[in-house]
């Protein structure tokens, strides 16, 4: 099973649940299932992330581009079927533009066209002022997981270790 991070599973991370000065195994973990194939996400989330030039975008900008993944014709192609699936929903034209122009549309695009599964932080709202990740997903069929479920499914732990 490999996954795509959504851009709040970084910041949330940073900012809850595993922030760098005490939870650190997380973010090594991250790593790690990257590196073995498992964890990914899409340049346009680094560029959300890095637009904050904090302890998140120096962790992923030190992760390169083998962290976020590039455009493929294939997740092109996915990206135009998303974008029209959005519109003939029942959204506002705001809530579609903008769901173009963030992160969100790509991420989707790409697990579309790979087959990786979605981890967000979002929750499904019947709202028509806001095209959610999970409403998307369950309407084209992707899977979508909070990265709590992503990391209980991976049998993620992060153990105390011997005082340094």
């Amino acid at each position: 099973m490999a996954y795509l991070l959504d851009t709040n599973v970084f910041l949330e991370a940073k900012n809850k649940h595993y922030g760098f000065d005490f939870c650190p195994a997380f973010w090594d973990w991250l790593a790690s299932e990257n590196r073995n194939g498992t964890v990914f996400s899409v340049e346009q989330v680094r560029d959300e992330i890095l637009r904050r030039a904090d302890v998140v975008a120096e962790w992923a900008t030190a992760r390169g581009d083998g962290l976020f993944l590039s455009s493929t014709p294939e997740s092109s192609a996915a990206y135009g079927q998303i974008i029209r699936w959005a519109r003939e929903r029942d959204y506002r034209r705001t809530a579609v533009d903008q769901f173009e122009s963030v992160a969100d549309s790509y991420l989707i695009a790409h697990a579309a066209a790979t087959g990786r599964v979605i981890v967000t932080h979002e929750i499904s709202s019947n709202s028509r002022n806001k095209v959610k990740i999970p409403n998307v997903c369950a309407g084209l069929g992707i899977e979508c997981l909070t990265p709590f479920e992503m990391l209980r499914r991976e049998g993620a732990r992060f153990v105390l270790g011997a005082p340094a």
